[in-house]
């Protein structure tokens, strides 16, 4: 068995996020950066699932397409257990979700003339900062593959892999031929956390460093960016004493609670 783990370095989804004076991206200076919450839980199944077929069973794999600090997220990821990495380097710019799927193509297809195929390549349902949802069906499709979105189950069983979706309060399940593409959502396992000694293992695990070509021109353009605002407050005088007691009533009934 051999399985891909595609990941996105993001901004922490909990920091504070400050525009560029253009607002057309985010300040970036004081920010810590991880792989989207979907993508650890990629991550994670992919290490559980070649752990179950024993020592020298199969390979795991990670790739990124980003700067050169993104180094850090595959270190990350080869913590828990993927065996070793591919970086996509680029200088850091976005790439639209075309752009992002033609280049793990061809990266995935290299990879696959020099050590033979993946049957398994997961995705993030979508990534944490863009969110575009395409990336992992553009690279099923280019590769020919069956693939399963938004999948909060993934079993290989023989030939196939059973995937699961959330629908209601049941589940839809499918059965997809490998090789097969899938994107997974938060929910799908509990990821570990890298111990020590695993972190001392990442750092001596190879790392496949691809410089790519210059950004090709991209189909999706960035008009500009906002921060929502939180929740408006209000305040509303009802009245002191024994003779407010009528309108706090009236107020309650109006929101529901009476």
């Amino acid at each position: 068995m051999k399985i891909l783990v595609c990941v996105k370095r993001v901004p922490f989804t909990g920091g504070k996020m400050v525009l560029a004076p253009d607002q057309k991206a985010l300040e970036t200076r004081h920010l810590g950066f991880t792989i989207s919450p979907h993508e650890e839980c990629g991550v994670e199944e992919a290490v559980r699932i070649i752990e179950a077929g024993g020592a020298g069973s199969g390979e795991s794999v990670v790739l990124t397409l980003g700067p050169p600090e993104a180094v850090e997220q595959l270190r990350d990821a080869m913590a828990l257990g993927i065996d070793r990495a591919v970086h996509l380097k680029t200088d850091g710019s976005e790439w639209d979700g075309e752009s992002t799927a033609a280049a793990i193509v061809g990266a995935i297809r290299a990879d696959e003339e020099a050590s033979g195929p993946f049957d398994l390549v997961f995705f993030g349902n979508e990534s944490a900062d863009a969110g575009g949802y395409q990336v992992g069906l553009r690279v099923a499709y280019a590769l020919g593959r069956p693939c399963a979105t938004g999948l909060k189950g993934v079993k290989i069983e023989g030939s196939s892999v059973r995937c699961e979706q959330d629908a209601g309060a049941g589940r839809d399940v499918y059965m997809l031929p490998l090789p097969a593409v899938v994107t997974v959502k938060e929910g799908l396992n509990l990821p570990r956390y890298p111990s020590v000694p695993g972190r001392m293992r990442a750092a001596r695990k190879p790392v496949t460093t691809l410089n790519r070509p210059e950004r090709p021109g991209q189909n999706l353009r960035v008009v500009e960016l906002s921060i929502p605002g939180g929740p408006g407050r209000q305040t509303k005088f009802l009245g002191s004493g024994a003779s407010a007691a009528p309108a706090v009533i009236e107020t309650l009934k109006e929101i529901g609670f009476v």
